[in-house]
Protein backbone atom coordinates (compact mmCIF):
# COMPACT_ATOMS: atom_id res chain seq x y z
CA UNK A 1 0.00 0.00 0.00
CA UNK A 2 1.18 3.74 -0.99
CA UNK A 3 1.77 5.47 1.85
CA UNK A 4 -1.45 7.90 1.71
CA UNK A 5 -4.19 7.63 -1.22
CA UNK A 6 -6.65 10.38 -1.60
CA UNK A 7 -9.67 10.16 -3.26
CA UNK A 8 -13.13 11.32 -3.82
CA UNK A 9 -16.17 9.62 -2.84
CA UNK A 10 -20.28 10.17 -2.16
CA UNK A 11 -21.85 9.54 1.31
CA UNK A 12 -24.44 7.13 1.44
CA UNK A 13 -26.98 6.05 3.37
CA UNK A 14 -27.24 2.67 5.39
CA UNK A 15 -30.04 1.33 4.95
CA UNK A 16 -29.61 -1.89 7.33
CA UNK A 17 -28.11 0.22 10.14
CA UNK A 18 -29.25 3.79 11.07
CA UNK A 19 -25.77 5.75 9.58
CA UNK A 20 -24.18 6.36 6.51
CA UNK A 21 -21.32 5.61 5.01
CA UNK A 22 -18.45 6.19 1.86
CA UNK A 23 -18.04 4.24 -0.72
CA UNK A 24 -14.67 2.76 -1.69
CA UNK A 25 -14.19 1.39 -4.90
CA UNK A 26 -12.55 -1.82 -6.26
CA UNK A 27 -9.84 0.11 -7.58
CA UNK A 28 -9.05 1.78 -4.34
CA UNK A 29 -9.77 -1.85 -2.34
CA UNK A 30 -7.04 -3.09 -4.10
CA UNK A 31 -4.34 -0.20 -3.65
CA UNK A 32 -5.04 -1.61 -0.07
CA UNK A 33 -4.06 -4.58 -0.32
CA UNK A 34 -7.24 -6.31 -1.95
CA UNK A 35 -8.61 -7.19 1.74
CA UNK A 36 -10.54 -5.82 4.47
CA UNK A 37 -8.71 -6.80 7.63
CA UNK A 38 -6.87 -3.56 7.07
CA UNK A 39 -6.83 -1.20 9.65
CA UNK A 40 -7.08 3.02 8.40
CA UNK A 41 -6.66 6.25 9.30
CA UNK A 42 -9.25 8.02 7.57
CA UNK A 43 -9.17 11.79 6.72
CA UNK A 44 -12.14 13.36 5.70
CA UNK A 45 -12.10 16.60 3.93
CA UNK A 46 -8.85 17.03 5.64
CA UNK A 47 -10.84 17.86 8.95
CA UNK A 48 -11.82 14.67 10.65
CA UNK A 49 -9.36 12.41 11.28
CA UNK A 50 -10.61 9.10 12.86
CA UNK A 51 -9.15 4.85 12.85
CA UNK A 52 -11.29 2.46 10.72
CA UNK A 53 -11.25 -0.67 9.01
CA UNK A 54 -13.31 -1.76 6.07
CA UNK A 55 -16.39 -3.62 5.12
CA UNK A 56 -17.41 -5.98 2.39
CA UNK A 57 -20.24 -3.84 0.51
CA UNK A 58 -20.04 -6.89 -2.73
CA UNK A 59 -18.28 -7.36 -5.65
CA UNK A 60 -14.71 -6.00 -4.37
CA UNK A 61 -16.87 -2.60 -3.13
CA UNK A 62 -16.03 -1.51 0.25
CA UNK A 63 -17.37 0.96 2.70
CA UNK A 64 -16.23 2.93 5.94
CA UNK A 65 -18.85 3.95 8.46
CA UNK A 66 -19.39 7.52 8.72
CA UNK A 67 -21.86 7.95 11.82
CA UNK A 68 -24.48 10.71 12.84
CA UNK A 69 -21.88 12.42 15.17
CA UNK A 70 -18.83 12.45 12.56
CA UNK A 71 -21.55 13.89 9.97
CA UNK A 72 -22.11 16.86 12.09
CA UNK A 73 -18.70 17.61 12.40
CA UNK A 74 -17.70 17.33 9.29
CA UNK A 75 -21.57 19.50 8.13
CA UNK A 76 -22.16 17.46 5.23
CA UNK A 77 -25.60 14.84 4.75
CA UNK A 78 -26.10 12.01 2.08
CA UNK A 79 -25.08 12.52 -1.65
CA UNK A 80 -22.46 15.40 -0.71
CA UNK A 81 -19.29 14.51 -1.99
CA UNK A 82 -16.05 14.19 0.06
CA UNK A 83 -12.49 13.81 -0.32
CA UNK A 84 -10.85 10.97 1.76
CA UNK A 85 -7.22 10.48 2.70
CA UNK A 86 -6.59 7.09 3.65
CA UNK A 87 -3.31 5.36 5.45
CA UNK A 88 -2.28 2.01 6.82
CA UNK A 89 -2.94 2.18 10.91
CA UNK A 90 0.35 1.44 12.01
CA UNK A 91 -1.11 1.39 15.60
CA UNK A 92 -0.83 -1.89 17.77
CA UNK A 93 -4.29 -2.08 18.30
CA UNK A 94 -6.21 -0.08 15.72
CA UNK A 95 -7.09 2.18 18.65
CA UNK A 96 -5.27 4.48 21.07
CA UNK A 97 -5.05 2.76 24.12
CA UNK A 98 -6.30 4.85 27.76
CA UNK A 99 -4.05 4.88 30.09
CA UNK A 100 -5.78 3.22 32.64
CA UNK A 101 -6.12 0.48 31.04
CA UNK A 102 -2.39 0.30 30.10
CA UNK A 103 -1.61 1.23 33.56
CA UNK A 104 -3.37 -2.30 34.53
CA UNK A 105 -2.34 -4.56 32.31
CA UNK A 106 1.30 -3.26 32.97
CA UNK A 107 0.44 -4.15 36.81
CA UNK A 108 -1.49 -7.35 36.09
CA UNK A 109 0.93 -10.19 34.17
CA UNK A 110 -1.98 -12.69 33.60
CA UNK A 111 -4.34 -9.90 32.48
CA UNK A 112 -2.49 -8.89 30.01
CA UNK A 113 -1.22 -12.05 28.80
CA UNK A 114 -5.01 -12.51 27.86
CA UNK A 115 -5.33 -9.28 26.75
CA UNK A 116 -2.63 -9.42 24.12
CA UNK A 117 -4.36 -13.46 23.47
CA UNK A 118 -7.56 -11.80 22.44
CA UNK A 119 -8.82 -11.52 18.52
CA UNK A 120 -7.89 -7.84 17.42
CA UNK A 121 -11.42 -7.35 17.06
CA UNK A 122 -12.04 -8.02 20.84
CA UNK A 123 -8.99 -6.06 22.29
CA UNK A 124 -10.25 -3.19 19.94
CA UNK A 125 -13.41 -3.25 21.04
CA UNK A 126 -12.50 -3.26 25.02
CA UNK A 127 -10.52 -0.37 24.34
CA UNK A 128 -13.16 1.65 22.45
CA UNK A 129 -15.18 0.87 24.81
CA UNK A 130 -13.42 2.20 27.60
CA UNK A 131 -12.61 5.14 25.53
CA UNK A 132 -15.72 6.41 26.08
CA UNK A 133 -16.02 6.77 29.63
CA UNK A 134 -15.63 10.25 30.31
CA UNK A 135 -14.62 9.93 33.78
CA UNK A 136 -11.12 8.79 34.87
CA UNK A 137 -12.22 7.23 37.63
CA UNK A 138 -14.92 5.30 35.99
CA UNK A 139 -12.61 4.34 33.23
CA UNK A 140 -10.20 2.85 35.70
CA UNK A 141 -12.97 0.79 37.69
CA UNK A 142 -14.50 -0.63 34.68
CA UNK A 143 -10.95 -1.20 33.05
CA UNK A 144 -10.56 -3.44 36.19
CA UNK A 145 -13.13 -5.02 36.28
CA UNK A 146 -13.28 -6.18 31.99
CA UNK A 147 -9.75 -7.53 33.06
CA UNK A 148 -10.75 -9.99 36.12
CA UNK A 149 -13.64 -10.67 33.75
CA UNK A 150 -11.30 -11.99 31.14
CA UNK A 151 -9.40 -14.04 33.45
CA UNK A 152 -12.67 -16.06 34.36
CA UNK A 153 -13.29 -16.48 30.63
CA UNK A 154 -12.10 -19.91 29.06
CA UNK A 155 -9.08 -19.14 26.93
CA UNK A 156 -9.83 -18.81 23.21
CA UNK A 157 -13.59 -18.76 24.29
CA UNK A 158 -13.87 -15.06 25.45
CA UNK A 159 -16.86 -13.74 25.02
CA UNK A 160 -18.28 -9.95 24.63
CA UNK A 161 -20.73 -10.75 27.33
CA UNK A 162 -18.95 -11.96 29.65
CA UNK A 163 -15.90 -10.05 30.04
CA UNK A 164 -18.36 -6.65 29.69
CA UNK A 165 -20.36 -8.37 32.51
CA UNK A 166 -20.63 -5.75 35.50
CA UNK A 167 -23.22 -7.38 37.57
Amino acid sequence: MDSEIRFTTTIFPLPHLAGNYLEISNDIVQKLGGKFSVRLICTVNNSLTFQTGLIALGSGIAYINLNAARMKKLGVKIGDTVEVSLQKDESKYGAEMPDELAEILKLDEEGFRRFENLVPGKSRYIIQYLIKIKSPQLRIEKALRIIENLKKCPEGKEAFRDFLNFD
